[in-house]
């Protein structure tokens, strides 16, 4: 198949932006670094697209391998990404470009799934197979973009970074089946945060094709970096979170590991928090953070238990720990992020992953997916907020052409200032794991 055809370039779309933030940063005009750019949300909406493709993409091989109830329902979640994709790259590139995009990404999509059915049929041949067609794929695509961005993107390089994809997301499915559960979610970690390495380069490159198309702004700033970095931790929380509380409520083999993945988040998280704003309120932190686990965990047992009046109490006490937390934030940000805006944020992403996990249990499959979509895509918006108001606290720390070199690295290719979208994001990410798996054994009883 010859993808080599001429492009067609169309203005871009404003269905291509991502207008979506929380109402939490303080509207003072400040002279200072833009996380807000033409060029920024460009970025942004890529970082959600590619990083859930990722996301959706390890979770349905896994839930394929399974022979899962909620498997058709996943594939159809990951679908609709790329029809999502499809649009962003139609709406820069023309509707015959989308279209050749949408024919190969569902394609490789397709060589993944035949890879999936092959490991069950014990059939090395079609293994092979699959990886040969993914293989082609990578060079048919690579020669895609790179002329689609006008040789901006390199096909040797792209080739290479779709090479890397590929082995993450057969190495995560692989080391499942394989019942090396620690070692699958740490590659689908991984193959998460390379998705934001192809954003990035992606977005840089169509800015740099179309400087007016984007009020020649810039992608790649200290302080587009930093909402990147939140963008990630924040969504890539939210996805492991939902299937940490599934993988318990459903009693799965690989619950531990999920949950030690996510316990691996929370590590990353005190450390930024103590490197931002001291040992102090590193301490306070965690103070903070192990009370607001308590009473979720405290909340699912009731549930389990039909005890409403525990239910009441556990919910005051997250009433509590909500005020306590916005007003921890808008302390460590010198008042840009304001305490009375973010506590009734805090309710509405809890309610995103709770709601997930009760479609879940009622199998109702359809919605669960569609609420998780919407769950992944919310955190996109808490971080333009937030990093908005870090960068308003700080803007010393992101005038420069690179990221500050105090900023200490998380451990996942982050910034000190991740701490703050990860304060936000975590409420559901380490109940999860004590929590579902509480509400199940409730359940047996």
């Amino acid at each position: 198949m010859n993808f080599k055809k001429a492009l067609l370039v169309v203005p871009m779309s404003a269905s291509l932006l991502l207008p979506t933030s929380l109402d939490i940063v303080n509207a003072e005009e400040h002279k200072i670094p833009q996380t807000q750019t033409e060029a920024v949300e460009l970025r942004s909406q890529l970082d959600n697209l590619f990083s859930e493709h990722a996301y959706l993409a390890v979770e349905t091989m896994r839930k394929g391998a399974e022979g899962a109830s909620d498997f058709e329902q996943s594939a159809a979640a990951l679908s609709s990404n790329t029809d999502d994709l499809t649009a962003a790259i139609e709406s820069v590139y023309g509707k015959e470009a989308g279209e050749k995009f949408n024919e190969m990404w569902s394609s490789h999509i397709g060589y993944f799934v035949d890879y999936v059915k092959a490991t069950g049929n014990e059939d090395e041949e079609a293994k092979q197979m699959a990886l040969d067609e993914l293989n082609q794929y990578r060079e048919d695509f690579s020669e895609f973009i790179s002329e689609a961005t006008g040789n901006r993107l390199k096909a040797d390089g792209l080739a290479e970074g779709l090479q890397m994809h590929v082995n993450q997301l057969i190495g995560a499915f692989d080391a499942y089946v394989a019942g090396d559960y620690e070692e699958a979610y740490m590659k689908e970690r991984k193959a998460i945060e390379h998705m934001y390495g192809v954003s990035k380069g992606m977005s840089s490159a169509i800015v740099n094709q179309f400087p007016d198309k984007f009020n020649n702004t810039k992608t790649v700033t200290p302080a587009a970096d930093l909402r990147s970095n939140l963008n990630h931790l924040l969504s890539e929380h939210v996805g492991l979170a939902t299937m940490a509380m599934q993988n318990g409520l459903d009693g799965s083999e690989d619950f531990e590991a999920s949950a030690k993945a996510l316990s691996n988040n929370t590590e990353d998280l005190t450390k930024a928090i103590t490197s931002i704003f001291g040992e102090e309120a590193g301490s306070q932190f965690n103070d903070i953070w192990t009370q607001h686990i308590d009473d979720f965990v405290s909340y699912v047992k009731a549930t389990g238990n039909d005890d409403e009046v525990k239910k009441e109490e556990a919910m005051k006490a997250l009433e509590d720990y909500r005020e306590t937390f916005a007003k921890f934030l808008e302390q460590g940000t010198k008042g840009e992020i304001s305490a009375d805006k973010l506590a009734p944020s805090l309710q509405q992403h809890a309610d995103y992953l709770f709601n997930t996990f009760d479609q879940y249990a009622a199998e109702d499959y359809e919605k669960t997916y569609m609420t998780l979509r919407d769950s992944y895509a919310h955190m996109f918006g808490a971080s333009k907020a937030l990093s908005t108001g870090i960068v308003g606290a700080y803007p010393d720390k992101f005038m420069g052409e690179e990221m500050p070199e105090e900023m200490p690295d998380t451990g996942m290719g982050g910034t000190a200032s991740d701490s703050n979208i990860w304060l936000y994001a975590s409420i559901l990410a380490a109940i999860a794991a004590a929590g579902v798996f509480l509400r199940k054994q409730s359940k047996q009883q």
